[in-house]
């Protein structure tokens, strides 16, 4: 109930208290009253706001409650810039390799590590690999593209086996398994649209997005820019978001072989 409403952007959750406070918004609640004052649909705050008020929690009780919150996770830290390339003197910047060894490393719980593309899936995994085998019951989740390459006419299902044989067998380093998932339509050539994101979400408390991919060139030598921030509105906001994709059978579950 809490990650729900707290995983919200604060412009909605915002929202939601106003509409509260005001008693435009009152329980019973509706869908159709909760869009009218988000202006979207929001199945999981419904769901909140119905638990709420199982336990006689309504209007401004309800809102005061919600604003209890921001104050609980207190004030979301200024994010920290994250470059990949030539480095500018006197200009303070985290390092982009850092970064990802360093939420790799130091992951207890959670990881979501999200990539439009990686080289070399022994090195650029092996430190998450071995967080795995040292931290058993950290649970990562691996969003990867699988490429369509020019003049490829092989079925979908059969371009999945192969990335999944290949991933498996030669790019994922450890015995401890990710859990990976796909964008089922970058191999389908009648529909346009990949998995082009860059993000790592650790331990849903930390969230760094950025434009390097999983390669050396991109975390060492490209100009590459990313934001890191310890925010646990902004990290529950993004898993949110891609276990919705899950959820709806947007991103699929690569196989095991």
């Amino acid at each position: 109930m809490t990650d729900a409403l707290a995983s919200m952007p604060t412009f909605l959750r915002k929202r939601l208290v106003r509409g509260l406070d005001t008693g435009a918004l009152v329980a019973p609640y509706s869908a159709a009253a909760l869009q009218m004052t988000l202006g979207q649909a929001d199945a999981a705050a419904l769901a909140a706001l119905e638990r709420l008020a199982a336990q006689g929690i309504t209007g401004r009780t309800a809102a005061e409650w919600i604003r209890t919150l921001d104050r609980a996770a207190g004030p979301t830290t200024l994010p920290d810039l994250v470059w990949s390339g030539p480095e500018v003197p006197g200009v303070p910047a985290r390092d982009t390799r850092r970064v990802y060894e360093e939420l790799f490393t130091s992951a207890n719980r959670s990881l979501w590590a999200v990539s439009y593309a990686y080289f070399d899936g022994r090195s650029v995994f092996d430190l998450l690999a071995r967080r795995m085998e040292a931290v058993p019951e950290l649970r990562v989740t691996l969003l990867l593209n699988i490429h369509r390459r020019q003049n490829d006419t092989s079925r979908p299902d059969e371009m999945v086996r192969r990335f999944a044989a290949r991933f498996w067998k030669e790019d994922w380093p450890g015995d401890a398994r990710p859990t990976v998932f796909y964008d089922p339509r970058s191999i389908d050539p009648s529909v346009r649209g990949v998995l082009h994101a860059k993000a790592l979400v650790a331990d849903e408390e930390r969230v760094f997005v950025t434009s390097a991919n999983f390669t050396a060139a991109a975390q060492d030598d490209n100009i590459e820019l990313g934001l890191l921030v310890r925010s646990r509105s902004l990290a529950l906001g993004v898993v949110r978001h891609l276990q919705g994709l899950i959820d709806r059978g947007l991103l699929r579950s690569l196989p095991d072989e």
